[in-house]
């Protein structure tokens, strides 16, 4: 099954969660994503999301000074995007809700 679309409407949200577990730099909140299952999101993705999100409010940023490498941009989650993070948490529950119903009602 191709996910492109799906992970398109879910981006938003799983980035706000886990930058709200812990703040993080572009390629480490990439690969937590990973880590935790969406294994086809692409950087480019992320990093758009992660400009948009913060160019809305939802997310703070900060540099972190690196003595290997170059200084990382991390970003931290605001309180507006808790706010949204709770609101599309609340909207992905009903949705999958509404669509496995769907699912059951057609195989029974």
């Amino acid at each position: 099954m191709d996910t492109t679309q799906l992970l398109k409407g879910v981006l938003d949200l799983t980035v706000l969660a886990v930058v709200d577990d812990e703040d993080g730099y572009g390629y480490d909140i990439v690969r937590r994503l990973r880590d935790r299952g969406l294994g086809d999101v692409g950087d480019a993705s992320v990093y758009g999301t992660l400009r948009r999100l913060y160019a809305a409010g939802a997310l703070t940023s900060y540099v972190v000074a690196s003595e290997t490498g170059p200084h990382r941009k991390y970003y931290g989650i605001t309180p507006t995007g808790r706010s949204q993070l709770k609101q599309q948490k609340d909207d992905w529950s009903s949705f999958s809700t509404t669509v496995t119903g769907i699912l059951e009602g057609a195989t029974a």
